[in-house]
């Protein structure tokens, strides 16, 4: 899942070297934390929060494990 959504947001900032996505597993959830560069939030998260949706929504949809919710924080 990682590779997944480091390859979407590297096709979409200027600085793709400063991606980093990390992970936390809990018992019902896994939260993959996203971090860019500075002037690159604005082009990850997209004008009213769309880039952002359309990225969290393929994540959804490749989950692996039915049995838990997948969260991506953007920062």
């Amino acid at each position: 899942m990682k590779a997944l959504i480091e390859t979407i947001v590297a096709s979409l900032v200027d600085h793709p070297e400063d991606i980093v996505v990390t992970e936390t597993e809990e018992d019902t959830k896994i939260v993959y934390h996203l971090t860019v560069n500075q002037e690159d939030v604005g082009k990850v998260i997209g004008k009213n929060g769309r880039i952002a949706k359309a990225i969290r929504t393929v994540v959804y949809a490749a989950r692996t494990d039915a049995k838990k919710r997948i969260y991506l924080d953007i920062m």
